[in-house]
């Protein structure tokens, strides 16, 4: 059992960056993948970009790629989401997730922790 909690949501003009931290519960969490997903207004949960615990790989949707970075610090049971040249499209409640499976289930959102989420607003 994986507890997740996000912070560092906020509401940011076009172009400007923000920092995603989701702590994790639980003594296996350098064993999770993990990963971050979005929800847009009235528009359905989303993958964002996710991490993985055996290799370090990541790997980001297009919509996202090269302006966000996903990072882990097992130390801390912390893993973060650096958004940069935000965009009004990238609105959203921000979810943390966890999974001890795979890559590819985290990505397809099978068998996920999830956090409550965090809101991310961005004006144009």
């Amino acid at each position: 059992q994986v507890q997740l909690v996000e912070s560092g949501g906020g509401l940011v003009q076009a172009g400007g960056s923000l920092r995603l931290s989701c702590a994790a519960s639980g003594r296996t969490f350098r064993t999770y993948n993990m990963g971050w997903f979005r929800q847009p207004p009235g528009k359905e949960r989303e993958f964002v970009a996710v991490i993985s615990w055996r290799s370090g790989s990541t790997f980001y949707a297009d919509s996202v790629k090269e302006r966000v970075t996903i990072s882990r610090d097992n130390a801390k049971n912390t893993v973060y989401l650096q958004m940069n040249s935000l965009k009004p499209e990238d609105t959203a409640v921000y979810y943390c997730t966890a999974n001890s499976q795979s890559v590819s289930t985290i990505m397809a959102g099978v068998g996920n922790f999830w956090g409550q989420g965090t809101q991310v607003t961005v004006s144009s």
